[in-house]
């Protein structure tokens, strides 16, 4: 079961990093939600996807490569590092021309053999600093 869910979340993250996004869908579960932060469920896979594109539009040149991850039973953790120039506003900081990189770790739940929930974890003010220094 290990090894078939971490094909799926592989899969997942391949579509995200190919700018796939109408294939996303076929990795979750119905009853989808993502946490971009603890308290902040977008139920979903469109939920997801607003939440995700409207990141990745902010940064040229951007990559999430998947580097590592580790699955027991029905959950996935993976680990990912993402790039990209700071090219237009995001969450209120203009456009910096900065090159951000940060790392980010990923909490996958799959339920029949797609991803129900997906919770990420990364510093908010790790990013901000690097815009705005």
């Amino acid at each position: 079961m290990s090894e078939t869910n971490k094909a799926t979340v592989r899969a997942f993250y391949e579509a995200l990093n190919d700018r796939r996004f109408d294939d996303l869908a076929q990795y979750c579960h119905p009853d989808f939600v993502f946490h971009h932060q603890v308290d902040t469920p977008h139920p979903g896979v469109a939920g997801f996807r607003a939440s995700e594109e409207k990141n990745f539009a902010a940064y040229d040149d951007w990559q999430m490569p998947l580097i590592d991850m580790i699955a027991e039973g029905d959950q996935v953790a993976a680990y990912l590092v993402f790039e990209g120039i700071h090219a237009r506003d995001w969450a209120g900081i203009p456009a910096s021309g900065c090159k951000l990189r940060f790392s980010l770790f990923m909490k996958l739940t799959l339920k029949d053999g797609l991803i129900i929930e997906k919770r990420a974890h990364f510093d908010r003010a790790d990013i901000r600093a690097q815009l705005t220094d």
